[in-house]
Protein backbone atom coordinates (compact mmCIF):
# COMPACT_ATOMS: atom_id res chain seq x y z
CA UNK A 1 0.00 0.00 0.00
CA UNK A 2 1.55 3.36 -0.99
CA UNK A 3 2.40 5.84 1.73
CA UNK A 4 0.22 8.93 2.11
CA UNK A 5 1.75 12.25 1.00
CA UNK A 6 1.55 13.56 4.56
CA UNK A 7 3.48 10.59 5.95
CA UNK A 8 6.02 10.82 3.14
CA UNK A 9 6.63 14.53 3.88
CA UNK A 10 7.29 13.93 7.59
CA UNK A 11 11.04 13.52 8.21
CA UNK A 12 12.15 10.32 9.95
CA UNK A 13 12.96 10.48 13.65
CA UNK A 14 16.76 10.43 14.09
CA UNK A 15 18.27 7.73 16.27
CA UNK A 16 20.23 8.60 19.40
CA UNK A 17 23.48 7.92 17.54
CA UNK A 18 22.39 10.22 14.68
CA UNK A 19 21.54 12.95 17.18
CA UNK A 20 24.91 12.58 18.90
CA UNK A 21 26.76 12.56 15.58
CA UNK A 22 24.77 15.55 14.29
CA UNK A 23 25.53 17.71 17.31
CA UNK A 24 29.14 16.54 17.37
CA UNK A 25 29.43 17.66 13.73
CA UNK A 26 27.92 21.04 14.67
CA UNK A 27 30.40 21.42 17.53
CA UNK A 28 33.46 20.47 15.49
CA UNK A 29 32.67 22.70 12.52
CA UNK A 30 31.36 25.73 14.37
CA UNK A 31 34.44 27.51 15.68
CA UNK A 32 33.60 31.00 16.88
CA UNK A 33 29.87 30.39 16.98
CA UNK A 34 27.85 27.31 16.17
CA UNK A 35 24.38 28.72 15.55
CA UNK A 36 24.95 29.20 11.79
CA UNK A 37 26.32 25.66 11.55
CA UNK A 38 23.45 24.32 13.64
CA UNK A 39 20.95 25.70 11.14
CA UNK A 40 22.90 24.31 8.19
CA UNK A 41 23.19 20.88 9.83
CA UNK A 42 19.69 20.56 11.28
CA UNK A 43 17.61 22.28 8.58
CA UNK A 44 19.54 22.11 5.32
CA UNK A 45 21.62 18.92 5.55
CA UNK A 46 19.77 16.51 7.82
CA UNK A 47 16.28 18.04 7.41
CA UNK A 48 15.27 17.19 10.97
CA UNK A 49 13.62 20.59 11.32
CA UNK A 50 12.00 23.09 9.00
CA UNK A 51 13.32 26.64 8.89
CA UNK A 52 10.32 27.81 10.91
CA UNK A 53 10.77 25.07 13.53
CA UNK A 54 14.43 26.04 13.88
CA UNK A 55 13.56 29.72 14.27
CA UNK A 56 10.89 28.91 16.87
CA UNK A 57 13.18 26.60 18.83
CA UNK A 58 15.98 29.16 18.67
CA UNK A 59 13.65 31.88 19.97
CA UNK A 60 12.75 29.70 22.95
CA UNK A 61 16.41 28.75 23.49
CA UNK A 62 17.39 32.42 23.54
CA UNK A 63 14.66 33.26 26.02
CA UNK A 64 15.76 30.57 28.49
CA UNK A 65 18.80 31.13 30.73
CA UNK A 66 22.05 29.57 29.60
CA UNK A 67 23.92 29.22 26.32
CA UNK A 68 21.55 29.36 23.35
CA UNK A 69 23.06 26.42 21.48
CA UNK A 70 23.02 24.18 24.56
CA UNK A 71 19.37 25.10 25.17
CA UNK A 72 18.66 24.34 21.51
CA UNK A 73 20.34 20.92 21.75
CA UNK A 74 18.24 20.10 24.82
CA UNK A 75 15.02 21.15 23.06
CA UNK A 76 15.76 19.12 19.94
CA UNK A 77 17.00 16.06 21.81
CA UNK A 78 13.96 16.02 24.08
CA UNK A 79 11.63 16.48 21.09
CA UNK A 80 12.91 13.28 19.50
CA UNK A 81 13.89 11.07 22.47
CA UNK A 82 12.89 12.76 25.71
CA UNK A 83 15.36 13.38 28.53
CA UNK A 84 17.86 10.81 27.23
CA UNK A 85 17.84 12.49 23.81
CA UNK A 86 18.52 15.83 25.47
CA UNK A 87 21.52 14.36 27.31
CA UNK A 88 22.88 12.72 24.15
CA UNK A 89 22.59 15.94 22.12
CA UNK A 90 24.24 18.00 24.84
CA UNK A 91 27.13 15.54 25.20
CA UNK A 92 27.60 15.51 21.43
CA UNK A 93 27.64 19.29 21.42
CA UNK A 94 29.99 20.00 24.34
CA UNK A 95 32.15 16.89 24.85
CA UNK A 96 34.77 17.36 22.15
CA UNK A 97 34.94 21.17 22.38
CA UNK A 98 35.56 21.02 26.14
CA UNK A 99 38.48 18.64 25.60
CA UNK A 100 39.77 20.75 22.70
CA UNK A 101 39.56 23.97 24.71
CA UNK A 102 41.53 22.45 27.58
CA UNK A 103 44.32 21.64 25.12
CA UNK A 104 44.06 25.05 23.39
CA UNK A 105 44.10 26.87 26.72
CA UNK A 106 47.27 25.07 27.74
CA UNK A 107 48.91 25.87 24.39
CA UNK A 108 47.79 29.51 24.46
CA UNK A 109 49.13 30.06 27.96
CA UNK A 110 52.48 28.74 26.74
CA UNK A 111 52.64 30.57 23.36
CA UNK A 112 50.43 33.68 23.81
CA UNK A 113 53.30 36.07 23.12
CA UNK A 114 53.68 34.89 19.49
CA UNK A 115 52.59 37.80 17.23
CA UNK A 116 51.20 35.77 14.29
CA UNK A 117 48.98 33.81 16.69
CA UNK A 118 47.25 36.99 17.88
CA UNK A 119 46.65 38.07 14.26
CA UNK A 120 45.13 34.76 13.25
CA UNK A 121 42.78 34.86 16.24
CA UNK A 122 41.56 38.30 15.11
CA UNK A 123 40.88 36.85 11.64
CA UNK A 124 38.86 34.03 13.17
CA UNK A 125 36.78 36.61 15.03
CA UNK A 126 35.95 38.39 11.76
CA UNK A 127 34.90 35.10 10.14
CA UNK A 128 32.63 34.31 13.11
CA UNK A 129 30.97 37.73 12.76
CA UNK A 130 30.30 37.00 9.08
CA UNK A 131 28.70 33.67 9.94
CA UNK A 132 26.46 35.37 12.50
CA UNK A 133 25.31 37.94 9.91
CA UNK A 134 24.55 35.09 7.52
CA UNK A 135 22.44 33.35 10.18
CA UNK A 136 20.52 36.55 10.91
CA UNK A 137 19.69 36.92 7.21
CA UNK A 138 18.49 33.30 6.96
CA UNK A 139 16.31 33.71 10.05
CA UNK A 140 14.80 36.92 8.66
CA UNK A 141 13.88 35.43 5.26
CA UNK A 142 10.76 33.55 6.47
CA UNK A 143 9.54 36.78 8.06
CA UNK A 144 10.02 38.67 4.80
CA UNK A 145 8.40 36.01 2.64
CA UNK A 146 5.47 35.60 5.03
CA UNK A 147 5.01 39.39 5.18
CA UNK A 148 5.04 39.22 8.96
CA UNK A 149 5.33 42.94 9.48
CA UNK A 150 4.84 42.95 13.29
CA UNK A 151 7.62 40.39 13.70
CA UNK A 152 9.97 42.51 11.59
CA UNK A 153 9.03 45.64 13.54
CA UNK A 154 9.81 43.96 16.88
CA UNK A 155 13.09 42.60 15.49
CA UNK A 156 14.08 46.06 14.28
CA UNK A 157 13.12 47.74 17.57
CA UNK A 158 15.12 45.12 19.48
CA UNK A 159 18.16 45.61 17.25
CA UNK A 160 18.07 49.39 17.55
CA UNK A 161 17.55 49.27 21.33
CA UNK A 162 20.31 46.74 22.05
CA UNK A 163 22.89 47.35 19.31
CA UNK A 164 22.60 51.08 18.74
CA UNK A 165 21.06 52.58 21.87
CA UNK A 166 22.92 50.14 24.16
CA UNK A 167 19.84 49.43 26.29
CA UNK A 168 20.54 46.37 28.48
CA UNK A 169 19.02 43.22 26.98
CA UNK A 170 17.03 42.36 30.12
CA UNK A 171 15.20 45.72 29.90
CA UNK A 172 14.43 45.20 26.23
CA UNK A 173 13.07 41.70 26.90
CA UNK A 174 11.12 42.86 29.96
CA UNK A 175 9.47 45.67 27.98
CA UNK A 176 9.03 44.14 24.52
CA UNK A 177 8.05 40.57 25.45
CA UNK A 178 4.68 41.49 27.00
CA UNK A 179 3.97 44.01 24.25
CA UNK A 180 4.77 41.54 21.46
CA UNK A 181 2.71 38.80 23.12
CA UNK A 182 -0.23 41.20 23.43
CA UNK A 183 0.07 42.28 19.78
CA UNK A 184 0.14 38.70 18.48
CA UNK A 185 -2.63 37.61 20.84
CA UNK A 186 -4.79 40.51 19.64
CA UNK A 187 -4.07 39.69 15.99
CA UNK A 188 -4.98 36.03 16.51
CA UNK A 189 -8.45 36.90 17.81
Amino acid sequence: MPESPLAAAKPPVPTLWELFHGFLAIALTGFGGVLPWARIELVEKRRWLSGEQFAGDLALAQFLPGPNIVNLSILIGSRFHGAFGAIVCTLGLIGAPVALMIVCGALYSRYSDVVWLRGSLAGLGAAAAGLLISLAAKLALPLLHGRRVPSLVFALITFVAVALARVPLYWVVALLAPVSIAVFWWRAK
